[in-house]
């Protein structure tokens, strides 16, 4: 029997090492930067406090009800706290599970978490308008710059008086910049609040886990023009590829501890020696593990399934994971100049974005977000203030 190779389902993959880019290296970062003193919200289904940003979190709203309960430590998760785990962790890790490989832009930013999914697993407007709301009463006390929405609304409306798009325009006026997910459904209209004319709204590019600009086409997200004119999304960012934690005590991080391992290229010895060793949390028989190549397909298949990158890592799509890049670059950049408006950021990001060479202006905004000419300008800016 030859020796197994197992494969991730990433492009530029390459078996034993670990080739799937981190948000820094995909996007240019400036790596001096890491949103020291900057606070950031998360308005989301839910959360889970990983160790990459542990330490870091100032509280946990948990808004999934008409009586918002401020707290630490207990957080009530579920399935639904993935998600949240994923927007905040991308945006803020410090890379502590992956030895630093996977470390947020905004490393060092404080955490506000909002949970606003419902205990029936649901986000309607009301539930996001609810931890909206709860923000606006409290980013003072938390000292909150920026809050980032990867949660969508209901349905279409495309007037400034919807309690959502006034919700962000009260919040904006206080000077936290709003940054929200566009949605992924590639249509032509878009849903509250990423219709708000104050928010930025962030749609996707597909990199192919590449920096070769060449290769890029845009993501499949909504845009549209909303009710003053304003063409949405503002711009885009990395939404695909993207390496995230996979949820802790799960069954996907049960079967990812025995299936990162595989991706090392582990000699046919080893593979037997994991099999032996993990085949129960692999769901898998006894008997089983020795069935060879037909065996090695399934794992294979699982890996792909899983779309596992290593022990604890898994990549993931979506302007979800889009509006958190550049929400952690506009920490950066209050980082670097405390004084910036939102309106100045918004000015900015748009002014130094890249356009992407045959993709459709009114889908793709201003371009690629730059987030080295974003920090520069944010600097710029205040040394001529």
């Amino acid at each position: 029997m030859s020796s197994p190779t197992f494969t991730s389902n990433y492009p530029n993959f390459h078996v034993g090492e670990p080739t799937l880019l981190s948000t820094p290296a995909r996007t240019g970062a400036l790596t001096e930067y890491t949103g020291q003193g900057v606070t950031i919200a998360f308005i989301d289904s839910g959360f889970y406090p990983h160790p990459d940003i542990e330490g870091r979190i100032l509280v946990h709203a948990d808004a999934s009800t008409n009586r918002v309960v401020e707290q630490i430590s207990d957080f009530n998760t579920s399935d639904l706290s993935w998600h949240g785990q994923m927007t905040s962790v991308i945006a803020c890790g410090n890379g502590q599970s992956s030895n630093g490989k996977y470390r947020g832009i905004a490393s060092n930013a404080q955490l506000v978490l909002v949970k606003v999914s419902t205990p029936k697993g649901q986000i309607k407007e009301t539930d996001i308008l609810r931890g909206l709301r709860w923000v606006i009463d409290t980013h003072q006390r938390f000292n909150v710059r920026i809050v980032n929405i990867s949660v969508g609304g209901d349905f279409v409306y495309n007037q400034p008086d919807h309690l959502l798009h006034k919700a962000i325009r009260k919040l904006t006026k206080a000077g936290v910049t709003v940054v929200v997910a566009a949605g992924n459904r590639q249509i032509n209209h878009l849903l509250p609040p990423a219709s708000a004319a104050e928010a930025i709204t962030v749609g996707g590019i597909d990199d192919c886990n590449s920096v070769d600009a060449s290769k890029w086409s845009l993501y499949h997200h909504n845009y549209g023009t909303i009710y003053d004119g304003t063409r949405k999304p503002e711009l885009v960012a990395p939404a695909n590829w993207l390496a995230s934690p996979i949820m802790p005590n799960s069954t996907v991080a049960r079967e990812a501890y025995w299936l990162g391992q595989l991706l090392r290229n582990p000699s046919e010895a080893d593979v037997q020696t994991l099999l032996e060793g993990g085949y129960a949390d692999l769901s898998l028989h006894k008997d089983e593990i020795k069935k060879g190549k037909e065996l090695y397909r399934l794992l294979e298949t699982r890996i792909h399934a899983h779309k596992i990158v290593d022990t604890q890592h898994q990549h993931v799509d979506g302007t979800s994971v889009a509006a958190p890049i550049v929400t952690s670059v506009v920490a950066q950049m209050l980082e670097a100049n405390p004084r910036l408006t939102p309106r100045e950021i918004r000015a900015i990001l748009t002014r130094t974005a890249r356009q992407l060479e045959g993709a459709p202006i009114e889908q793709q905004g201003a371009g690629v977000l730059n987030a080295a000419a974003a920090v520069y300008a944010a600097l710029e800016t205040k040394n001529t203030k």
